[in-house]
């Protein structure tokens, strides 16, 4: 397993307690020193994650291991179809959907899909998406509405890519065109922040009923190493600007941009794949249960008063 700087002791004792038990063979004393470390890992577990600074809870949220759209595809939903191609241009690898099953009922599941090898990684554009992959997910999107079928988007990008080909088949309108799609379906939409949620690239896919978001995911207008270069010309300095983004998810929360804060395994979704899918599922159908109860005119308006409610001002001084 990958893992970062500040992860390093914890592995390095988990492996040292999988060496101890491929060679135990029910050895009594063997066993007994197997017990002591295992407590040893859960207490360091407790100390290194209950104590992480914002810049560290960002490298989370891009942690190699991390379960990324798919590994939540396979876990929750069943049945999964994917439709490919904007029918304009081509196909973007970077958004993944379709339709699938999700606790009996048919609903429509898009997401933005990062790779794991360099292969894929590169086939996926690192989950940054081209104007293509915002035109197919419209398409899917606008499916789900014609079959009143309820919407599941998973957002996980650092933003939609900003190259010269992108640009000139129409970026910025391709997700205006996105947001405007989803302001408008009559169907619930629920959006959930897996990873990173950058800039417009994650809000491409985030305009919902109902935003959820993992308790070690991001949500911001731009990722802090591009914070750090508009602000000091210097991108080293990503952590310091991490720290007055309120990047993370309880300030999303705080400041109404999201409505739940997803549980995740301690030490990060990476360290148990199943319990973040199965706490991602729950939450899933909870919302699902809630909007599920609403017209379709409700729905529509419930989505326009809630990103206008959005935003706080405070007036300084006196007005001339």
């Amino acid at each position: 397993m990958a893992h970062l700087e500040f992860e390093k002791p914890l592995v390095e004792l988990e492996a040292r307690i999988r060496e101890m038990k491929a060679v135990s063979g029910g050895d009594t004393e063997v066993d007994e020193e197997l017990r002591r470390l295992e407590e040893r890992a859960k207490q360091l577990t407790r100390d290194v994650y209950s104590e992480l600074s914002v810049w560290q809870k960002v490298q989370l949220s891009r942690h190699p291991d991390r379960p990324y759209m798919r590994d939540y595809l396979e876990r929750i939903f069943e049945d999964f179809v994917e439709l490919r191609g904007d029918r304009s241009f081509r196909d973007d690898p970077a958004i993944i959907g379709g339709f699938a099953t999700f606790r009996g009922q048919s609903v429509a599941v898009i997401g933005q899909q990062k790779g794991r090898t360099t292969k894929d990684k590169l086939h996926r554009n690192f989950g940054m998406a081209h104007p293509e992959g915002y035109r197919k997910a419209c398409r899917i999107m606008e499916l789900a509405h014609r079959f009143g079928r309820p919407i599941f988007t998973f957002i996980d990008t650092p933003g939609a890519y900003p190259g010269l080909g992108a640009e000139e088949r129409g970026q910025a309108e391709a997700i205006g065109q996105a947001l405007l799609t989803m302001s408008r379906l009559e169907v619930p939409i629920i959006a959930t922040v897996i990873g990173e949620g950058g800039s417009g690239g994650a809000l491409g896919l985030g305009i919902a009923n109902r935003v959820l978001m993992q308790e070690y995911a991001t949500y911001s207008v731009i990722t802090p190493e591009g914070c750090a270069s508009i602000l000091w010309r210097d991108g080293a300095r990503a952590p310091a600007a991490a720290e007055q983004l309120r990047l993370l998810a309880h300030d999303a929360f705080a400041l109404g941009v999201i409505d739940t804060v997803i549980e995740e395994p301690h030490g990060g979704a990476h360290r148990d794949y199943q319990v973040a899918a199965d706490n991602v599922g729950e939450q899933l159908a909870e919302r699902l249960r809630e909007l599920t109860a609403l017209s379709a005119e409700a729905l529509v308006e419930d989505r326009y008063q809630k990103f206008r409610s959005m935003g706080r001002h405070q007036q300084t001084g006196s007005p001339e």
